[in-house]
């Protein structure tokens, strides 16, 4: 009998009780149950998950969504807005939703969505039962997605714990010890103690969890690392070319980074009324803010620096001075509140590397765009004549001049490259963190350490000295926490430099005599 009214899909599915039971199809003889006592509802709603027949799913669903009616003559509607006249809603009370939970995971393992088959196993994995073992079996067998078989795996091995027999359970104790899953290491945990005959063996594989889990803690650590050092060599480099050129110490260093980032939020917004620029904003950002801040830095040598060389501390306060103007100028254009840079789709989400390793893509490309704009710093210092006449200079200032060398014209334009990758940094740094005005403000410091420890004016140093600070920072971190580890690396560079003022790698040449 079938119910069909306006705003109601009504599907009869269970025939009349005067029907003989052998008409009946399994399906169809369990549904008298869902209209029983809570009791045998529970009892129904696990038969039908267990029967593993599609047509139950929509009205387990049903039922849970408070759907499920009674109709006239003992049957059963699905409701999809206004019920028929005669009918009830099914009510079911924590058992019978704890029965579901399990039923709908079973049926929709077989789902051919990928995100319905995860939900499955994760349902199944909250409801571990023994009878769920053979459709895990078979679930694992042809699931091709990665996520989705390890989740399934999880729930096999946790269904096994649940088996009478002992040795399912050492084919599940055996399959979780293979896993780097902080849940199959609690699974085990909560089997332990029902299980003191396998006490040794789930104590062997609950040690060799331990094992992968601290590799997988070791190389997540050492990828934040190594991603905070990225950041560092970034914010450094150009300071780096700077004040190991000139000896400029540049307290607007920082600024120059946050105009970087700026820069990056002003092409953004350029580029979101162009469709076709959209994905390209961030790679139109990279030489834009380039030549913004290399501009700003050009402008700030030839009209403050150039007339206090030799006067460090002048220096010193004419480039903070100019860093909080340059705040305030932001400020006043952009607002003092943060401003959203948003990643394009290829920097975003979670990359899981074998081992379960997870590392944000951001991150990596970050990591990877820090290396190619060394490489590229090397190859302008190396291979152009701008970078030759700047190495003269760096190792004699005097000769070079009287070589015909023009060193304000080397000045000012080395000054401007350091500015330029000052705003590169800016560009990575708006993929992670806040563009504001201040942006720049928590690098300066990091970026003289950096480029002190590494050795001043050596770019071999810069490298080093960022991603041993970043790593030193990240592996401290666990144990002392984010402030106590900076002040060791601090407390450790200040030792460090007691005993090889130069750096690490210290510069060589006439230079070096300076």
């Amino acid at each position: 009998m079938a119910y069909w009214r306006a705003g109601a899909v009504a599907v009869v599915l269970l025939l009349l009780a005067t029907l003989p039971a052998r008409a009946q199809d399994a399906f169809t003889a369990l549904l008298p149950g869902l209209t029983g006592s809570f009791a045998e509802q529970a009892d129904a709603v696990e038969r039908l998950g267990a029967l593993g027949d599609p047509r139950a799913l929509p009205i387990l669903r049903a039922l849970g969504d408070t759907r499920l009616l009674r109709g006239p003559d003992n049957t059963v509607i699905v409701s999809e807005a206004q019920p028929p006249a005669g009918s009830d809603v099914i009510r079911i009370n924590n058992r019978v939703r704890g029965a579901l939970r399990g039923a709908l995971g079973r049926l929709q393992l077989a789902s051919s969505d990928p995100a319905e088959r995860l939900i499955a196993a994760e349902a199944i994995l909250r409801n571990r039962s023994a009878d769920d073992i053979p459709m895990l079996e078979v679930a694992l067998g042809r699931e091709n997605v990665a996520r989705n078989r390890d989740r399934i795996a999880l729930a096999l091995g946790g269904a096994r714990l649940a088996a009478a027999d002992p040795a399912t359970k050492r084919i599940g104790i055996a399959a979780l010890g293979r896993s780097t899953s902080p849940e199959a290491r609690s699974l085990l945990i909560e089997s332990r103690a029902q299980n003191p005959d396998l006490a040794q063996e789930i104590a062997s594989a609950i040690s060799d969890i331990d094992e992968r889990l601290a590799f997988r803690r070791a190389a997540e650590t050492t990828f934040q690392g190594l991603s905070l050092g990225s950041v560092l060599l970034l914010a450094a480099l150009g300071l780096a070319v700077t004040f190991g050129v000139m000896g400029i110490i540049n307290m607007a260093h920082g600024e120059f980074v946050m105009l970087g980032a700026y820069t990056t939020f002003a092409v953004q917004e350029l580029c979101r009324n162009i469709p076709a620029l959209q994905p390209w904003s961030l790679p139109l950002a990279v030489p834009a803010a380039f030549l913004v801040t290399a501009a700003i830095g050009a402008a700030m040598e030839r009209g403050l620096i150039r007339h206090l060389y030799g006067r460090p501390l002048e220096t010193l306060l004419l480039t903070f001075g100019v860093g909080m103007v340059l705040q305030q100028v932001v400020r006043l254009t952009f607002g003092a509140q943060n401003r959203e840079v948003i990643s394009p789709a290829w920097m975003q989400g979670t990359m899981i590397l074998p081992g379960e390793i997870a590392i944000t893509q951001n991150r990596a490309w970050i990591i990877l765009f820090s290396l190619f704009v060394l490489l590229a710093t090397l190859a302008a210092i190396r291979l152009t004549r701008f970078g030759l006449e700047m190495r003269a200079v760096v190792q004699n200032r005097r000769i070079a001049a009287t070589m015909g060398i023009r060193t304000g014209r080397v000045d000012a334009m080395t000054f401007a490259f350091g500015s330029g990758i000052a705003g590169l940094a800016g560009v990575a740094l708006s993929q992670i963190d806040n563009v504001s005005p201040n942006l720049g403000t928590g690098y300066i410091i990091d970026s003289f350490m950096v480029v002190v420890f590494g050795g001043v004016g050596s770019l071999m140093g810069t490298l080093v000295g960022a991603f041993t600070l970043g790593l030193f920072n990240k592996l401290l971190e666990p144990y002392a926490g984010v402030v106590l580890a900076k002040v060791a690396v601090l407390v450790g560079i200040m030792i460090f430099i007691q005993r090889r003022p130069k750096g690490l790698f210290a510069l060589k040449g006439r230079a070096a005599d300076q």
